[in-house]
């Protein structure tokens, strides 16, 4: 019996392709986002609804509230009130809350002229929403709204939390920021 050896010279080249098929589907792959307690917030920029331009790396130095929220929001409907409360008690002094939507001006205006806000409304906030959202290996978005990010004045996240009924722990927590200092 005779015992030959074939030498595949195509061998290294199968090895080159696989790796790049390899790389090529795990770029397709999103990675998971899950952004928590300690860890930085993302940077945004983006105009509000009374035209002022805000940038979380133009805000270091103030505490930062954000409610993501919707106009089809029943929950948002009930804590929208509570909310304006709380900025009013932190007006004047290094709080800043903003509240992202993916609502565009023409489904917000009337929308607040039933439901008025004291702070400030970014509207056409997806991209926003989409630094914030918790997503999965498969690339699914999960976000409750309203959903609320309390950021010290370094940028860091202290408090990320959802639903129904969270101002007192919002005001415990701005105001143990505040207190730190």
């Amino acid at each position: 019996m005779l015992n030959i050896l074939v030498h595949d010279t195509n061998q290294p080249m199968r090895s080159v392709i696989f790796i790049i098929i390899l790389l090529v589907f795990a770029g397709l792959v999103p990675a998971q986002q899950q952004l928590r307690a300690g860890t930085a917030a993302p940077d945004f920029a983006a105009e509000a609804l009374d035209g002022n331009f805000y940038s979380l790396s133009q805000l270091q130095g103030k505490v930062v509230v954000l409610t993501f929220w919707t106009t089809r929001c029943a929950i948002c409907h009930e804590e929208i009130p509570k909310l304006n409360r709380l900025a009013d008690h932190y007006r004047g002094r290094d709080v800043v809350f903003l509240a992202p939507t993916m609502d565009g001006a023409p489904k917000i205006e009337p929308y607040i002229k039933k439901t008025p806000f004291t702070f400030s409304i970014v509207p056409n906030s997806f991209g926003v929403m989409m630094k914030y959202a918790d997503i999965d290996k498969s690339g699914n978005i999960n976000m409750g709204f309203p959903a609320y990010f309390v950021i010290d004045r370094h940028g860091s996240i202290v408090l990320r939390t959802d639903g129904w009924d969270k101002t007192d722990n919002l005001d415990a927590q701005i105001s143990k920021l505040l207190a730190s200092d």
